[in-house]
């Protein structure tokens, strides 16, 4: 959540960059957080003076005792009680204010960077670089969904029966491909200096709202009532995590972890053409590359992370773009963030496989994730970024639909040590 330095310091730039996010009521929000604040430190502020008071004429009762000042010793004690029920009355009062203050701060988005591009959906991101091999397919291509029943790679209508809709059956090459993919994604964060995690799937409303994914996103991810444990969306929540309630050594800086899961989500209000197939899914599987970094190391670090994605695209060889998300289209909790999108030749259409974010202090602000400065021991808050690298659905649909021939589906060759074949045909393994 955003700072209340941020919110007190620079009262205009947060309010036009919340407008630019779209953010409805930005103007009125900000002013009753500013509100609020003001009634807890004037809360605070008496409450300190009735304390102190309080300690001062009970440091003169045992003297009047002493001296026989009964009655004058009684009056101070009276006055001391009545202190004492106002500090309780002034203590409840500010407890009030910072629940309500954090109330408020949960509701309010990050502030984005001034290289977001104004813009209100999706058509209005920036494409900032396209890249990647030109796919030339047979007049008769098929969409992946085709493919995999062709090839009897995936099964969709077994997923519907063993669980519902959006949940598919990985069968033979396909699962092969999988796997391939995890841990060929693995291995290159391995390369690049990442350190593996193996996280739950299920974490706490405190890790749900240490990410930001709570109380914002709470309808769309799976929720276990009877434990209050929710399956997660993404591995980002888990990992965060890690660092909630830490102070970490400046030294230590940057953090890189990556991990694999399955991911959950429940994709509420999604129908039709784009949901065909691994298009989207309820359940699904993908690599989160996690840095906890210093602010002034933190935009080199989300370079590197873009750089890692967009190497990863160019050894499956598949055509992509990088779109830099517009102010109206980006998430509840990032401060910068760039889409990744690879195009599906047989459906004519750009499909995302990955967004890298820049969080700057928003999600450690909610964590209480900091670093203990070298140079002068201070503490400051941390900046906390991720990316896919990269979800598997729409990868494997890309791969499927842009290197079928007549013979079969090639397999791109960082691959091939992987999965142990070059070529999904109809021919046994």
């Amino acid at each position: 959540m955003l700072t209340l330095k941020q919110i007190t310091e620079q009262t205009e730039k947060v309010i036009k960059g919340l407008e630019k996010k779209q953010f409805k009521g930005a103007k009125e929000a900000i002013e009753r957080v500013i509100a609020t604040d003001k009634t807890r430190r004037e809360a605070q502020t008496q409450l300190d003076q009735n304390l102190a008071e309080s300690k001062k004429l009970a440091a003169q009762i045992g003297a009047l005792m002493k001296a026989g000042n009964k009655d004058e010793a009684e009056n101070i004690k009276a006055e001391v009680a009545k202190l004492k029920e106002a500090a309780k009355q002034l203590q409840t009062a500010m407890d009030e204010a910072q629940q309500s203050l954090i109330e408020q701060l949960c509701t309010i988005p990050n502030v984005p960077y001034d290289l977001v591009p104004e813009g209100v959906g999706a058509e209005d991101n920036l494409v900032v670089k396209t890249g990647g091999m030109e796919t030339e397919l047979p007049k008769d291509a098929l969409p992946h969904w085709e493919l995999a029943k062709k090839y009897d790679l995936i099964d969709f209508d077994l997923g519907v029966k063993i669980t519902g809709a959006g949940f598919p059956v990985y069968k033979g090459k396909g699962a092969r491909m999988q796997r391939a993919l995890i841990n060929f994604f693995l291995d290159e964060a391995r390369r690049s200096g990442y350190t593996e995690i193996m996280p739950p799937t299920v974490v706490n409303a405190a890790s749900g709202y240490g990410t930001g994914q709570l109380p914002d996103k709470e309808g769309q991810m799976y929720h276990c009532n009877l434990d209050d444990l929710y399956l997660i969306p993404t591995a980002e929540v888990p990992v965060t995590n890690i660092y909630r309630d830490v102070i970490l050594d400046e030294k230590d800086l940057p953090i890189k972890n990556c991990a694999y899961t399955q991911c959950f989500r429940r994709e509420a209000g999604s129908y039709g053409k784009d949901v065909r197939g691994l298009n989207r899914l309820h359940e699904f599987s993908k690599i989160e590359i996690v840095r906890i970094d210093k602010p002034e190391h933190s935009e080199q670090s989300h370079q590197e992370m873009l750089d890692h994605v967009e190497g990863l695209l160019q050894k499956l060889e598949l055509p992509y773009r990088i779109l830099r998300l517009c102010g109206g289209d980006m998430s509840f909790t990032a401060a910068i963030c760039y889409d990744f999108e690879v195009y599906s030749e047989a459906q004519k259409r750009w499909l995302e496989v990955s967004s890298v974010s820049n969080f700057d202090t928003y999600q450690a602000n909610r964590l209480k994730c900091r670093y203990r400065r070298a140079e002068d021991k201070k503490t400051e808050l941390c900046h906390t970024l991720n990316g896919s690298a990269l979800a598997l659905p729409r990868i494997l649909a890309a791969i499927l639909e842009n290197n079928q021939t007549p013979e079969g589906i090639r397999v791109p060759k960082c691959l091939v040590p992987y999965c142990g074949f070059d070529m999904i045909d109809d021919k046994p393994f």
